[in-house]
């Protein structure tokens, strides 16, 4: 008997990207050699390469999908379609006999739809157990909520060689994400209390030395940051590729960040991670979940709301110093 074939059709940010491979793994379990392929945003799909259970990845946007799928229809045995893009819907529609997603605006896609499922309402679930009600409404489902990435034997060459001295330093060597992306700028921690943090983290551990990522974007942020550690850090901020990047983690024996993509990636590796987290997105709802040491540091609002306007430097840096000694 022939193994069904799916495909995940699942466009967005880098995060959530990854919040899916719970969904894609609790498949692959529950059909062993099924060919599972994935469709993701172009700049976000290659965080899917090298994972056991994914045959295939490909590129698509909301913009491009109608193109897809017109003249070899129904190429797979069920399409699992993430989002509310109605050009997807229908691309997943196109391209599997049965198609599975999340209740849709447009009632006769819904009526279209093999299995119709209820989005939960919002920020009452973690993200991973929304993503994994796909699969669930078919019977697939999986003990195993940690989101998977991958590296290769080379990319972690390459990541030794952008490493230098650093990969075989006696100290702590200390990976720190503290730029969230502009949009989200209320999750981020002062840069001045990263300061503060990794000269406590110097004169406690001498040898330490500090791993500095983010994009492109970040590094007018993050540049007093290094400036500040001088050659006890490895300023990365805007310098490597995504894939380049999670190549290096696997080096980290300590990671410090707040609440964003390549965090996600790192939360795929066992290394101890300390995560701070505004109010408005809780670890409950999107951090890291079966992590054996990972712990949080959360924004309390008291008895004010929540909103932007509430400072993730409130976190004190002697909360956080307390926090990193326990996991060093």
């Amino acid at each position: 008997m022939t193994s069904p074939s799916f495909l995940f059709i699942h466009v967005t940010r880098i995060g959530d990207s990854l919040f899916a491979t719970p969904a894609m793994r609790a498949i692959a379990e529950t059909y062993p050699g099924a060919r599972i392929d994935v469709l993701g945003h172009p700049k976000r799909a290659e965080v899917f390469e090298n994972l056991p259970f994914i045959q295939n990845i490909g590129q698509v946007t909301p913009k491009t999908a109608w193109m897809r799928g017109r003249l070899r229809s129904h190429t797979y045995d069920w399409a699992f379609v993430y989002g509310f893009d109605e050009p997807l819907v229908s691309l997943g529609l196109r391209l599997a006999t049965q198609t599975v997603a999340f209740r849709q605006r447009n009632e006769k896609l819904n009526q279209q739809l093999t299995h119709l499922v209820e989005p939960p309402p919002f920020q009452s679930e973690h993200a991973i157990k929304q993503l994994l009600r796909l699969p669930a409404s078919m019977g697939a489902t999986t003990e195993n909520l940690r989101i998977a990435y991958a590296t290769t034997p080379q990319e972690q060459k390459n990541a030794q060689r952008v490493l230098g001295d650093f990969a075989h330093g006696t100290g702590p060597l200390i990976g720190m994400q503290p730029c969230s992306f502009p949009t989200k700028s209320y999750r981020d921690w002062p840069i001045s209390h990263f300061q503060e943090l990794c000269l406590k983290i110097s004169q406690h551990w001498p040898t330490a030395r500090f791993v500095i990522f983010g994009g492109p974007d970040d590094r007018p942020k993050t540049q007093p940051l290094a400036d500040s550690l001088q050659n006890k850090a490895l300023h990365l901020t805007g310098k490597l590729s995504l894939r380049q990047t999670g190549a290096v983690m696997p080096f980290l024996q300590l990671y410090l960040g707040v609440d964003t993509g390549l965090t996600h990636m790192m939360s795929a590796l066992d290394t101890p991670m300390l995560l701070l987290y505004h109010c408005l997105s809780l670890p409950d709802q999107t951090g890291p979940l079966q992590h054996p040491h990972c712990q949080f540091l959360t924004l309390s609002p008291g008895n004010r709301p929540c909103n932007q306007t509430l400072s993730l430097g409130e976190i004190t840096v002697e909360t956080a110093f307390a926090a990193v000694k326990g996991m060093l």
